[in-house]
């Protein structure tokens, strides 16, 4: 149980810390630190990460941030899309999942690497002209432009987000933030808190996908998933001190080592 809550705290310190993509260690805390299989691993994970997402969607919609219509869509094909990822994931060899968890960490590590570029002003109306985006935001009313390009475009990102989360028990943030800031002009603050409010329904969405298919999580899981969102909240302090340069290198960093110890123990 002490494990248990250190791994959860750390977990949700490092997703309150870098954001979105710090919930991709909770599989291999879960798997490495308490010996769980991936299919074990996934629930909870999961809904450590969607409650600790959740608290930071629910501060983004009190802020007005969130764009929730989007996120509702995506979440809806998240939801159609999970319980596909679930049930390929029980259908494969735990060797393999390990395999896949493995170049998928080595994937955000690189992402996280590369620098962002800074976005100035104080709103979050982005500079992009009409076309450029698939998805651009009325500059009069500061909402999204729904059209069938831009409606196609979240549907897309929706459905592969879904068959990700529930094939490796990640909340997507990784896929979210990134492709918003490909395919959108909405600034990073109204991405990261739509992220989160992604993240939180699909991770649900995921958990009760895997309950569907018989996995039940633990008293050991359920201390995993309290602790991470004491980590999130600590993270979320400690966030303002630290250089979001310090953050990037440090948590990319981080997801090589987990990356080769979770190579090295599907190879065992």
């Amino acid at each position: 149980m002490l494990l248990a809550s250190v791994l959860g705290v750390l977990m949700g310190m490092v997703m309150g810390l870098t954001g979105a993509g710090g919930g991709i260690l909770g599989v291999p805390a879960l798997v490495l630190g308490l010996g769980l299989s991936m299919t074990q691993a996934a629930p909870v994970s999961l809904l450590a990460v969607g409650a600790a997402a959740a608290v930071g969607a629910i501060d983004g919609l009190r802020h007005g941030l969130v764009r929730y219509r989007a996120a509702l869509l995506i979440a809806l094909l998240g939801a159609l899309f999970s319980p596909l990822g679930v049930f390929v994931a029980h259908q494969m060899p735990e060797a393999l999942l390990k395999g896949l968890f493995s170049a998928l960490m080595v994937l955000v590590a690189w992402r996280m690497l590369q620098r962002e570029k800074l976005q100035a002003g104080p709103s979050d109306h982005g500079a992009a002209s009409w076309g450029q985006k698939n998805c651009m935001l009325n500059q009069q009313t500061g909402r999204l432009a729904w059209t069938a390009k831009c409606t196609a475009t979240l549907a897309t990102l929706g459905a592969i987000t879904g068959a990700v989360s529930g094939l490796l028990g990640v909340g997507g943030g990784f896929l979210i933030v990134p492709a918003f800031k490909q395919l959108t002009d909405v600034q990073m603050r109204g991405i990261v808190a739509t992220s989160l409010m992604v993240i939180s329904l699909i991770s649900l969405i995921g958990v009760v996908g895997a309950f569907h298919a018989g996995v039940r999580i633990d008293a050991v899981g359920w201390v995993f998933i309290a602790a991470s969102i004491v980590g999130m909240l600590v993270g979320r302090r400690l966030c303002s001190v630290i250089a979001a340069r310090t953050l990037q290198v440090g948590f990319a960093s981080l997801c090589v080592v987990v990356a080769i110890g979770m190579l090295v123990n599907a190879l065992h």
